[in-house]
C-alpha cells in the first residue's frame, strides 16, 4: 500500500521569536541576506495558514534562554563567545514574531534547550494525539530544527522539513537539508507541495520468503 494521510500529521513551528528573527542582534548575526531570513518567516506564516486550512494540528515551540535555565556548559560557552542570553522569559525578544498560536493551539517551551522533545510535555502530547509525522518550519535549520528532526527520527516519527520556511544560521543550507535527507530520511519540500502534509505510509508487512521451486 502506498500513499499517506493528513491524519497523524502536525506542523511544528520552531522558535519564530523576535530575538531570532527581528531584533537588531538577530539581524546582525545572520550571515546572509536579511531577505532570506524574512522569507523563511513569511513562509512559516503561509505554512501555518495552510495547516489550519487542512485541519492539520499546529504546535508552537518557543525558546527561553534565561541564565537560570542554562547548564554549566551552556554558561561556559556563552562566556567564551561573548554571547548574551536571548528570549528572556517575559521579554519582547521571547514573543512570537509574525505568527502566533490561535485559541486552542498548544505551545511548548524549551528552557535553554535546542530540542523540542526536551520541552515539557511535547512528546507526551504528540503520543496522546497519535501523531506520527512532523512537518517542521522555523528557525534554524542547522540548530533547533535539525536537533528536533534528529530526535523525531530516532523516536520513530516521519519528518518533513519545509524548505521555504526555514534557513540556516551557521552552515550551508543545502548541505543541512541533504544531511537531514540522508541521515533522517527527511522529506524536504515546500508548503505548496500536497505531499508535505501527508504522512508516509508505514510498511510493516514482511517481504514474502522465496522458496525453491520443486
Amino acid at each position: 500500500m502506498t500513499g499517506g494521510t493528513e491524519e497523524g500529521t502536525a506542523l511544528v513551528v520552531v522558535d519564530v521569536q523576535n530575538d531570532f528573527c527581528a531584533s537588531p542582534t538577530a539581524l546582525a548575526r545572520f550571515p546572509g541576506d536579511r531577505a532570506v531570513l524574512e522569507a523563511a518567516v513569511a513562509g512559516t506564516v503561509r505554512a501555518v495558514a495552510e495547516a489550519r486550512a487542512r485541519n492539520v494540528e499546529v504546535v508552537f515551540v518557543r525558546f527561553t534562554g534565561d541564565p537560570g535555565h542554562q547548564g554549566p556548559a551552556w554558561r561556559l560557552r556563552d562566556r567564551a563567545l561573548g554571547k548574551r542570553p536571548k528570549c528572556l522569559e517575559g521579554s519582547w525578544g521571547a514573543d512570537f514574531h509574525a505568527v502566533s498560536p490561535a485559541p486552542g493551539e498548544r505551545v511548548f517551551t524549551k528552557r535553554a534547550r535546542f530540542d523540542a522533545f526536551l520541552g515539557d510535555g511535547f512528546e507526551a502530547h504528540l503520543t496522546a494525539r497519535g501523531t506520527r509525522h512532523l512537518v517542521l518550519a522555523g528557525l534554524f535549520a542547522d540548530v533547533c530544527v535539525d536537533t528536533t528532526a534528529r530526535t523525531a527520527f530516532q523516536k520513530g516519527f516521519h519528518v518533513t522539513v519545509l524548505t521555504d520556511c526555514t534557513t540556516a544560521l551557521h552552515l550551508p543550507y543545502d548541505a543541512v537539508l541533504r544531511f537531514m535527507r540522508v541521515v533522517y530520511g527527511a522529506r524536504t519540500t515546500t508548503v505548496e507541495d500536497p505531499a508535505a502534509w501527508t504522512a508516509p505510509a508505514d510498511r510493516n508487512e514482511e517481504e514474502p520468503c522465496l522458496r525453491p521451486s520443486g
